[in-house]
């Protein structure tokens, strides 16, 4: 059964943005041209208050930049406004039940944005809500940067399906969870190379792996860096001390030697191949300043589609018809 864009809007109205995983393929290619509008419109600094009178929750129990930014310049843009919340701020802070706060704030406002650490908290506030809860970031998925990363890659590329990409650093974190799901939802081969220890948590693999098959693309996983960036269209990475792993530095550090993203590694992908950071990045470390300042990366367009995806989400979440 074919679905139309006006079907698939209708079907993303008063949903949760948690995981790419929870879209199908039509729905995120929806949010996808939405982004696209969105963009073309702030471009021409056409009015789109789509969202007039709507508001938003922002809670942050980790800082931002990006997402905050982002999340309330869109709000705003779109004719709404949005509250930034830390964790001092509320009483989540002092032991209030998730259950408490997100039945609380469904009284107030239209939609809840949190950038937490665990993902059950996440799933655990969108139980209890009755407005859209959206996942700004958690340990174990970042959708809200992939739908930005698909975008820009799209931009770049004019096409998603049958690209070869590569995510190079820590498979278990959030970025290669979200990108696994993404890539494999779109059609786009995906390795993600990792040191031993490092790799995907299995069951999101799994189900990747799955969905890959069906939409005739494959995701991999590898210990070689090299084997993972040899031909490909598209190289990301990622920190390898994401928030919260600060005592591991040390151990880190020695863990990823050789597994940075530099003139050696990306001379095996694509002569035009495009390179992603979701930023903030550590020169030196899990990137080249040479790579991530130089003539293939885009990852400062990656960081403005923020902007344009999250407004993407918000409008097909929460406008009202």
């Amino acid at each position: 059964m074919v679905t139309t864009d006006r079907e698939t809007a209708f079907a993303l109205k008063g949903r949760d943005y948690l995981t790419i995983a929870d879209f199908t393929t039509d729905e995120l290619h929806l949010l996808l041209k939405q982004a696209a509008d969105m963009k073309a419109l702030t471009k021409k600094h056409i009015p789109h208050p789509y969202l007039s009178g709507k508001t938003l929750a922002m809670i942050f129990e980790k800082s931002s930049t990006r997402t905050r930014v982002s999340f309330e310049v869109g709000m705003y843009q779109l004719g709404g406004s949005a509250l930034f919340l830390s964790s001092r701020d509320m009483q989540l802070g002092r032991g209030e039940t998730i259950a408490d706060t997100a039945k609380v704030l469904s009284r107030f406002v239209d939609g809840i944005m949190i950038r937490t650490f665990e993902h059950q908290k996440v799933v655990g506030l969108a139980e209890q809500a009755s407005v859209p809860v959206i996942n700004g970031l958690t340990d174990e998925h970042h959708p809200t940067q992939v739908l930005a990363d698909l975008l820009t890659i799209y931009e770049h590329e004019g096409r998603l399906k049958g690209l070869k990409a590569c995510f190079i650093g820590d498979g278990y974190n959030n970025m290669a969870h979200s990108l696994l799901e993404g890539a494999a939802a779109v059609g786009m081969d995906l390795t993600v190379a990792s040191p031993e220890g490092y790799e995907p948590d299995q069951k999101i693999f799994k189900a990747a792996e799955a969905r890959a098959e069906e939409n005739g693309c494959h995701v991999a996983v590898t210990h070689s860096p090299q084997e993972a960036v040899e031909g490909c269209d598209i190289i990301i990475t990622d920190t390898w001390l994401s928030m919260g792993d600060e005592n591991e530095q040390e151990k880190r550090l020695h863990d990823f030697q050789g597994y940075q993203v530099n003139d050696t590694l990306v001379a095996r992908a694509k002569p035009d191949y495009l390179f992603l950071h979701c930023l903030p990045a550590h020169r030196g470390e899990e990137v080249a300043a040479s790579v991530i300042d130089g003539p293939h990366s885009i990852v400062f367009d990656e960081a403005e589609n923020r902007l344009h995806a999250h407004k993407a989400i918000l409008k097909c979440l929460l406008e009202s018809n």
